[in-house]
């Protein structure tokens, strides 16, 4: 049973974090302290509850507080080296965890071990973080709260940080919580309650202060030419110039990207103060941590044509990397960690919108919404004084401190698709249905592509929320649909770097049944189709410069020679011809093209289920439900293929282990001799 008081710190810890006012995803802790029977001595023992390091607010549970003997963690003092060593006390908390201790403690577990305070909140409103990077924070804080709230000058996270906030309490008796300067604010009580409304005191009070008292235009006037364009114009360009900015992200390593043209971005870059502010940086950790110390700004206005963008982008990511570099040589010191890469994760275009960039698209989104309460801080403190973050030489020992450092190797090891980013035609049900689900599996985000819109949103929803796959409508042989998914696609993960061309239809007929109608409709959605398909994703995949994958799901009867099926089987011998001819054009920039062949694919398949199954059925003097025990008796193997055999296929050809194949046609069929590869 949930002891009462970590029940209570739950609750309140997810009210508070469903509110994106009070603090950041995954930004902030919060504490209890009560008493339990230790089942050793079966004495009262004194707890401490409090959110496990990584871990959310909004979705915390049990298994994500990290339990702590009080008496323990207090007795840390004693042994405290200093805080040139206080890193040091990290590892020293495992010694003072209750039973199998739950979650791993944070840094910030000092700070709510040490306060003598029942219940403690650490939080990353953007409201208290404005007054903490304002330049005057310090007179801000008591002219806006007196004296029950204090100020906190600037401290890295740690053990010296708890014993500051502890001291101050004892030395304030009236103070209800203080605020951390160029990092957020702190507030305890003697019940959940009082520390819940003491934490939302804080907030609400410093948000009508900002509302109050801020200037008319905090981020300078309007910047002539540098508006927003209109909403369909400016997310046409946006997916012109995502290819590009994402190849510019991933320039060090791959990466997913997302996009938003929130009011909240626009204004900042329509304002003249953008420049400047966007240059001086975050200044919360959980906000640089997740974006970098500060973002890529194009320097055009959105009248500037695509191309001269695209160029000009590509001269600030040069900049952009060497001054990052420099960074990193000017503060760097003997024992500070490689490295780890000189992109950017924020990429702002005026009139447009932001790229944010991660490992994941939820790495990504998130980046992006810690950019938006940068915004948001800068919007306060400069309304209200001016926007004084923190200096770079403290930024640095965060990004590059050796417990930071330490986390990221303790991240389990990506997926072997993770960063890529799947289209899948035709995936609302059957073979493409099967892949998307394998690629997802495997770490790709997807996008399912479909002629009905509804099934294409239904499979995405199968396999998770839109951080892993969205769904979009497509008739595959109108060029204009195709390039609205593509674009959709890129808006969504920031590119494309496999496309599985899946989309088809069939129609049992024979030469003389044919009609002009049947044979155009085939060819225009598997022939044609797969071709405009393959070169809208081929520009994308171009502008990345990170190759990519293209893989046709052709058929057996591109090579196999049968009845009543003229108009099909020409198609799909189109296909794999397209195979070979895009795998010669597309080497160059890296970009593999390959083709499975399946044959007698009856379960879950949309075109079976249209009719060709019974029409195939008729042919071979069969029932139509033993139409796929049929087709395994006539192969050498004797097994039914199955949707889940052609997507293991196409995961093998986009995997790690065929990196140097191109031009390939693996059939999936069970063995069929007659259609064997000569």
């Amino acid at each position: 049973m949930t002891n009462p008081a970590a029940a209570a710190l739950i609750a309140r810890s997810n009210r508070l974090g469903a509110d994106p006012k009070n603090t950041n995803y995954a930004g902030g802790n919060t504490s209890a302290k009560g008493t339990e029977t230790d089942p050793v001595t079966g004495e009262p023992v004194e707890l401490l509850w409090v959110k496990g390091s990584g871990g959310d607010l909004g979705t915390l549970t049990e298994s994500g507080l990290a339990v702590l003997r009080l008496d323990r963690m207090r007795s840390l003092v004693d042994v405290y080296p200093g805080v040139e060593r206080e890193d040091e006390m990290v590892a020293a908390f495992d010694y003072c965890l209750h039973g199998k201790g739950g979650a791993a403690p944070s840094i910030d577990t000092a700070m709510h071990g040490l306060v003598d305070a029942a219940h403690v909140d650490h939080l990353h409103p953007d409201s208290g973080i404005a007054i903490a990077t304002a330049a005057d924070g310090e007179a801000l804080t008591k002219e806006i709260y007196g004296d029950k709230v204090v100020w906190v000058p600037w401290r890295r996270p740690g053990f010296q940080l708890g014993l500051d906030i502890a001291a101050i309490k004892e030395q304030n008796p009236q103070s209800i919580g203080c605020i951390l300067g160029g990092h957020g604010i702190t507030a305890w009580g003697d019940t959940s309650e009082e520390a819940e409304a003491n934490s939302l005191w804080i907030i609400d009070t410093a948000a009508a202060y900002i509302a109050e008292h801020s200037k008319a235009e905090p981020f300078g006037a309007a910047l002539d030419g540098y508006g927003a364009l209109p909403a369909a114009e400016r997310r046409a360009r946006a997916a012109a110039l995502a290819p590009t900015i994402r190849g510019i992200a991933s320039a060090d390593r791959p990466m997913v990207g997302h996009f938003t043209d929130s009011d909240v971005v626009l204004e900042f870059l329509a304002s003249s103060e953008h420049p400047r502010l966007a240059a001086l940086g975050t200044s919360c950790p959980d906000h640089f941590l997740r974006t970098k110390v500060k973002p890529l700004v194009l320097d055009l206005p959105p009248t500037a044509s695509v191309e001269d963008s695209i160029a000009r982008l590509h001269e600030l990511a040069v900049a952009y990397r060497e001054d990052y570099q420099g960074y990193y040589d000017r503060n760097a010191v003997a024992d500070s960690p490689a490295i780890r890469g000189k992109d950017p994760l924020i990429v702002l275009v005026p009139g447009v919108g932001m790229f944010s960039f991660g490992k994941d698209k939820q790495t990504a989104r998130v980046a992006g919404e810690f950019y938006v309460n940068a915004i948001n801080v800068m919007r306060g403190a400069e309304g209200l004084s001016s926007y004084a973050p923190i200096d770079e030489a403290e930024k640095f020992r965060i990004e590059y401190w050796a417990l930071e450092e330490a986390k990221l190797q303790r991240m389990p090891k990506p997926k072997p698709l993770a960063t890529r980013v799947a289209l899948v035609t035709g995936a609302a049900s059957g073979i493409g249905k099967a892949t998307a689900a394998k690629l997802a599996a495997e770490g790709a985000c997807v996008v399912i592509a479909d002629l009905s819109l509804e099934k294409a949103q239904e499979a995405a929803a199968e396999l998770g929320g839109s951080d892993v796959a969205v769904g979009v409508q497509v008739d595959v042989s109108d060029e204009a649909a195709v390039q609205a998914a593509v674009d959709a696609a890129v808006l969504a993960f920031g590119g494309v770097d496999l496309v599985v061309n899946n989309a088809g239809l069939s129609l049992s007929r024979s030469l003389l049944e044919t009609t002009e109608k049947d044979w155009d409709l085939q060819h225009d959605v598997m022939a044609k189709g797969s071709f405009l398909v393959a070169k809208a994703t081929a520009k994308v995949m171009i502008d990345q410069q990170l190759g990519g994958d293209i893989v046709y799901i052709s058929s057996k009867n591109s090579i196999f020679a049968g009845p009543n099926n003229v108009a099909y089987g020409a198609a799909k011998a189109d296909q794999a011809h397209q195979v070979r001819l895009l795998a010669a054009e597309l080497g160059e920039h890296g970009i593999k093209v390959n083709g499975v062949n399946p044959d007698g694919v009856v379960a879950g398949s949309g075109i079976f289920a249209s009719g060709w199954g019974a029409n195939r059925a008729a042919v071979y003097g069969v029932e139509e439900k033993d139409l796929g025990k049929f087709y395994a008796q006539r192969t050498i193997l004797k097994r039914e293929v199955l949707p889940e055999n052609i997507a293991n296929a196409v995961f093998v050809l986009c995997g790690p282990e065929l990196t140097h194949t191109t031009g390939l046609h693996i059939p999936v069929d069970a063995g069929v001799a007659a259609a064997f590869l000569r």
